[in-house]
């Protein structure tokens, strides 16, 4: 792993969170794969050697649950989902190098494999602990087969994770008031002896390897309360039939059929590992998979995976740990940093694989301000999306430049027309569709001409934007260097007016138009990670031959050829009454749904994956009795402001400064969206605050005045029009 910039001289690996083979895909979920996949291609655009693998994971007890549900077997019924997600994420442009699943034979090896390091170096010992059983079914309740209260929070919590409350993960016999989701039934707790990693023997690793993790902040700062804390051993085993066998359990079991222990195992019992042991291992055994079909000499998974660790110095008398092993970043949502952040750096470090580099956490996906709802029909479905016509960059670049990365995003068709049309339609292909027809119609393609100094400045200026995007981990910014090379594009045709100068000054008129076809080859190197298809065809009727997956940032310095055709427009307005009508099958989807179900109050269903969205409706607090008058609401100064600058405060997990432009001065503000929004990202937006609140001091910075934000996750208010800094809100 290194730490400078990319592109590196090392290989890099980048991973999506696996989607969990029990339920269809909708663009809820959708949202990691596109960044991921966007993110690769930029590395690769950029000129380092990337491989971008995932898989679907197999294991666990939902897919058991609902197998036995449909009456076959786990194995059967989560095939079926893996292979539509693997025919799913191509026609959204998501292209994996490999995409494997969790219960293939190289995963299955691989994980063992490990597992068996992890035991021969001393970080696994088995230990007796109290696990959930239903008398009346006779049967052990890993994980989702029993649910029940979080010792934490006191929310309601499935088998290992508090799904409804602090999103913490439960070990075996952890929850509280254990109910049996196989017969309704209190379940009771017996004691069983099971297998621990000894994650609290690597606390001084994992505190070093946060403080190095790169990524989005939020993944930097959520695990610190485990690793800071009291760090606890995870069990790794579960009381069930399908998943990996734990090593030697298998060959145990056929040299006895009745030894029995004190807990009451016998050795036949089923063992197996748990779901989150052999998940993250896929990323590894994705990529061996993808060597071993192309070749070590275009990509060699030792060296992006294996860790040298440690060897004698050229002095001969002490030992140094060698610099090894290639740059993985991991591409997830929030709900699983804690497993990638923990569990997993713990595992590889113990193993004597390398550590991540970054990971990017990603915030949810809402539809029309709620949560999607798989088991209400409240979602658009991935099939849905594209059998409505819609081309998969349209939605990509709606995922990938709609707010930071680990913000929240809601989804919304009129949103999604307004943001088609305005940036793709009335500034992308506006600018690229009326300087190459001026071209075709003036000069059958690029004229005889240099670049202006002031077009190559700027394209390298976005050249260098996308290039910072990458190195933030920000999808929004390399995507949006693009979009603002196309807007600077649109000026400098509206300001040269070249129509004017085809008679008055040709050679103007020549260079302009030069101008503005070296932009559109720039965008089209520069905005094909974000739109690929759209941008093939781009590169197509600039004449270019090959295909625009092949280019790196010089490219967009390169002569177009000297003559190509009538251009066509790339992307097509969305109409309102378009939306309305794709606003009214959602609802009467949604209302033939309810109506047909007998579920009331909430979503009794299973989420669809590890990396999932939340499928439960928003509950809101209820209204406040206590009014206040209209005098006591106008004593608050509130004011539209503008973010000048926005940076965390060191030692507070929470806490972020702000520099606030309020029209008449600049404020200072504190505010807990630390972990919440991509601070780089807020600089230039809009923004309420109260004025008139009294100062403040929070770990040793002032703060003087208030952020406006609604819920848990500090949606930041803003405004629908252009109020300029200092307007008052009334």
């Amino acid at each position: 792993m290194s730490h400078e910039d990319f592109p590196t001289e090392k290989p890099a690996v980048v991973t999506c969170g696996l989607p969990y083979a029990n339920g269809d895909l909708h663009i809820g979920h959708l949202r990691t794969y596109v960044g991921g996949d966007i993110y690769s291609r930029s590395l690769r655009t950029l000129g380092q050697k990337t491989a971008f693998v995932s898989g679907s994971d197999m294991h666990g007890t939902p897919v058991a649950v609902n197998a036995e549900k449909e009456g076959v077997t786990p194995e059967e019924f989560a095939l079926r989902h893996h292979e539509k997600y693997e025919a799913t994420f191509p026609r959204f442009n998501i292209e994996f190098d490999n995409y494997g699943h969790t219960h293939d034979e190289t995963n299955t090896e691989l994980t063992q494999e490990i597992v068996r390091t992890l035991e021969a170096e001393g970080y696994v010992y088995e230990k007796e602990i109290p696990v959930a059983y239903d008398p009346e079914a006779d049967q052990w309740l890993p994980d989702r087969f029993v649910e029940g209260t979080c010792p934490y929070c006191g929310a309601h919590a499935r088998g290992d994770e508090c799904d409804e409350g602090c999103g913490r993960h439960l070990e075996p016999g952890e929850i509280e008031d254990p109910t049996s989701t196989l017969t309704g039934n209190a379940a009771e707790y017996r004691e069983r002896e099971h297998k621990f990693f000894a994650v609290s023997d690597l606390q001084d690793y994992l505190q070093e390897f946060i403080d190095r993790l790169e990524g989005t902040s939020n993944a930097q700062n959520q695990p610190r309360e485990w690793i800071e804390g009291e760090l606890q051993d995870w069990c790794i085993t579960r009381d069930m039939d399908w998943g990996i066998d734990y090593p030697g359990v298998s060959e145990s079991a056929e040299d006895s059929e009745a030894d029995q222990t004190e807990s009451g195992r016998d050795d036949s019992d089923d063992l197996v590992l748990y779901v989150w042991v052999d998940a993250p291992i896929e990323y590894i055994s994705s990529t061996k998979q993808y060597t071993e079909r192309v070749g070590a000499d275009t990509f060699d998974w030792e060296a992006a995976w294996k860790d040298a660790g440690v060897s004698e110095s050229d002095a001969g008398s002490e030992a140094r740990r060698t610099e090894s092993g290639g740059d993985i970043v991991h591409i997830i949502g929030r709900d699983i940093i804690q497993h990638h952040t923990v569990f997993w750096p713990a595992m590889l470090r113990g193993a004597g694989y390398v550590e991540p580099r970054a990971v990017m956490a990603s915030g949810f996906i809402t539809l029309n301000g709620k949560g999607f709802s798989t088991s209400r029909n409240r979602a658009v479905w991935a099939d849905e999306y594209l059998d409505e016509g819609f081309h998969p960059d349209l939605l990509r670049y709606y995922l990938a430049t709609n707010g930071g990365f680990q913000q929240d995003v809601d989804f919304s068709w009129s949103k999604f027309k307004d943001r088609v049309n305005s940036e793709l339609v009335g500034t992308v292909g506006n600018f690229l569709y009326r300087s190459m027809l001026f071209a075709y119609r003036n000069f059958e393609g690029t004229p005889e001409a240099e670049v202006s100094e002031e077009v190559e400045a700027r394209i390298q200026e976005a050249i260098d934007e996308f290039e910072a995007g990458i190195n933030d981990y920000s999808v929004r910014k390399s995507g949006n260097a693009a979009v603002r090379l196309a807007q600077f594009g649109n000026e400098y045709i509206q300001h040269n007016e070249p129509w004017k100068l085809t008679d008055e000054d040709p050679e103007a008129a020549a260079q302009v138009i030069r101008d503005c076809v070296q932009i559109a080859k720039a965008i089209a190197v520069l905005f094909f990670p974000v739109a690929p298809g759209k941008m093939q065809a781009l590169w197509e009727q600039l004449g270019e031959d090959g295909s625009v997956t092949d280019t790196g940032v010089d490219d967009a310095f390169e002569a177009p050829p000297a003559s190509f055709g009538e251009p066509e427009a790339l992307f097509e307005k969305i109409e309102d009454e378009r939306v309305e009508e794709l606003n009214e099958k959602l609802e009467a989807r949604v209302a033939e749904t309810e109506s047909e179900s007998d579920e009331s109050d909430e979503d009794a269903e299973e989420d669809m994956d590890a990396d999932s969205d939340s499928d439960a409706d928003i509950d809101f607090e209820p209204l406040a009795d206590d009014r206040i008058s209209f005098e006591d609401f106008q004593e608050l100064d509130i004011r539209v402001g503008e973010i000048v600058a926005a940076e965390g405060i060191d030692g507070a997990d929470k806490l972020a400064k702000l520099t606030v432009d309020i029209g008449v001065e600049e404020r200072q503000i504190v505010a807990g969206i630390k972990q919440l929004h991509d601070l780089d990202s807020l600089a230039g937006s809009k923004v309420i605050i109260v004025a008139n609140l009294e100062k403040a001091e929070l770990f040793g910075v002032e703060s003087n005045g208030m952020l406006l934000a609604a819920g848990d996750e500090a949606d930041i208010l803003t405004t629908h029009g252009d109020a300029v800094p200092g307007t008052k809100v009334q």
